[in-house]
């Protein structure tokens, strides 16, 4: 299916939340009775992987919202508010398990390496299938490409547990449950501090990763009949999608509706900034604008 000419992966999103939920409780479970801290870690982070799909789901949504009188661009930053407690949650749960895996290192449990492996296993497939229904719109949608680079990741963790359950039943070395188990809660760590950190860099209107402002103002300044540029401002408005506002100073004349559409459609092409506004100065006065200074907000 489609919406307003893109594809609608909502079908996508529900069938790999609802399995990708059935298998962290049916991985939680058997790591629980089992005794496996490397099940409950793996089982942790296969939660993000229901977390990450939801959010990439709920943006999604959220960005068909039509704006109201005192939400002026809608409810898209809700995506970032979610992304950041999403990130937050997973990293309190990981302290958890991390300093469970600690201290059985110098107290190990007995476990059941067969029943590692094969669940894991099964967490291989989970993943790698939920992550082949976005694999078509991975190139077109950075939403849809973070959701399946994600399940994909995992799927190599997945496989990472498989390994451990095998040593085990080849070695009978019971550390190698805890030890794995602080593997993937670093895994998890570092794939959650740069969300934190991207996630915060958005609520502070920070310019989105891989967008390059000094290109962005280089392009704006070559534009044809442009003397000079200032008030430049880049943020995202979502976790999907980027704004855009600046002063250019056109002492020949405004330019014309079609030619600001055409700088409009280029950002867009070009830098993946889908909301642009620009204002035209003419400087045909003394006067000087009021937010010309860099520093000036």
């Amino acid at each position: 299916m489609r919406h307003n000419g893109r594809p609608d992966y909502g079908r996508a999103f529900a069938f790999g939340i609802v399995l990708n939920l059935a298998y962290v409780a049916a991985e939680a479970s058997i790591g629980a009775l089992s005794g496996s801290l490397a099940l409950l870690a793996d089982a942790g982070h296969n939660l993000g992987d229901v977390l990450a799909l939801g959010l990439s789901w709920g943006a999604a949504m959220l960005s068909r919202r039509q704006p109201s009188g005192r939400f002026t661009y809608g409810l898209r930053s809700s995506s970032i508010l979610a992304a950041l407690a999403n990130a937050i949650i997973l990293l309190v749960v990981t302290g958890g398990i991390a300093w469970e895996g600690l201290w059985r290192l110098s107290h190990p449990v007995p476990v059941a390496g067969g029943t590692i492996a094969w669940v894991a296993g099964i967490g291989i497939l989970v993943n790698g299938v939920t992550a082949l229904l976005f694999a078509r719109g991975r190139q077109g949608d950075l939403n849809v490409r973070s959701a399946f680079l994600h399940l994909a990741a995992d799927a190599l963790v997945s496989a990472g547990v498989v390994i451990a359950g095998l040593a085990i039943v080849a070695t009978g070395l019971a550390w190698l449950d805890p030890a794995v188990s602080l593997l993937v809660s670093a895994v998890i760590i570092y794939g959650t501090w740069d969300l934190v950190r991207q996630a915060i860099g958005l609520a502070l209107d920070a310019v989105p990763e891989g967008i390059d402002a000094a290109a962005v103002r280089a392009h704006l300044a070559a534009l044809p009949g442009v003397a000079a540029i200032h008030d430049l401002h880049i943020w995202g408005m979502s976790t999907t999608e980027t704004a855009l506002t600046c002063h250019l100073v056109m002492p020949g004349g405004h330019p014309g509706d079609a030619a600001l559409s055409q700088v409009a459609r280029a950002l867009e092409e070009r830098f993946g900034i889908h909301h642009a506004t620009i204002q035209i100065e003419l400087a045909d006065s003394d006067e000087i604008c009021a937010l010309t200074p860099e520093h000036v907000v």
